[in-house]
């Protein structure tokens, strides 16, 4: 049974540099859903420079407008990663099925968001992810309480910046962590 107070939707996690997992190295993953059955997310730094949003649209048959923004396309997490996420301001939703995850941001995974995208009617702000990092009951927890990651509240620049090198040292800083004092090392005093 996990702490109430500990839950972490809306929540920022900031991958430490010790992180084993060559997959989470210096990644910001986004918290959008927290219970006692375990936590998904995805992470909003690490674009995917060989797919393009457009050859994802492509493959789908949607003929996007001739004037369609560019939307990186990220690597979200391992889990399910053929799947596509929508993270996405909160300024739309989806008649097929938006998660509202906080007050400023929600979470679409159906064709109709990108069909929107395509043809202006989309969110504000958005990022695609493909995939998603997922923990089971408690194992966020324990990484959490093993100095695996840090936690931050969300910030939009963060969120859907097109600065990916830069996010993992923004999240830091917005804890008045500088990334350049950070050890690999861990440990409990």
């Amino acid at each position: 049974m996990r702490n109430e107070s500990a839950n972490f939707v809306g929540k920022l996690l900031i991958a430490m540099p010790g992180m084993e997992d060559p997959r989470f190295h210096h990644a910001v993953i986004f918290i959008c859903a927290h219970s006692e059955d375990g936590a998904m997310g995805l992470i909003v730094n690490k674009p995917t420079p060989e797919i393009r949003f457009t050859d994802l649209l492509e493959q789908l048959q949607i003929t996007p407008e001739p004037c369609l923004r560019d939307i990186r396309v990220h690597f979200g997490g391992p889990v399910e990663n053929a799947h596509g996420f929508v993270l996405h301001s909160a300024d739309y939703r989806s008649g097929k099925g938006t998660v509202t995850v906080d007050d400023t941001t929600s979470m679409t995974a159906t064709l109709d968001v990108l069909e929107d995208i395509a043809h202006g009617r989309g969110p504000e702000k958005s990022m695609l992810a493909l995939g998603y990092a997922g923990w089971g009951p408690g194992q966020l927890e324990g990484e959490i309480g093993r100095n695996g990651w840090l936690t931050a509240d969300s910030r939009r620049d963060i969120l859907f910046g097109r600065a990916n090198d830069h996010k993992w040292s923004a999240a830091l800083k917005q804890l008045g962590i500088d990334p350049l004092t950070l050890s690999a090392q861990s440990g409990r005093a």
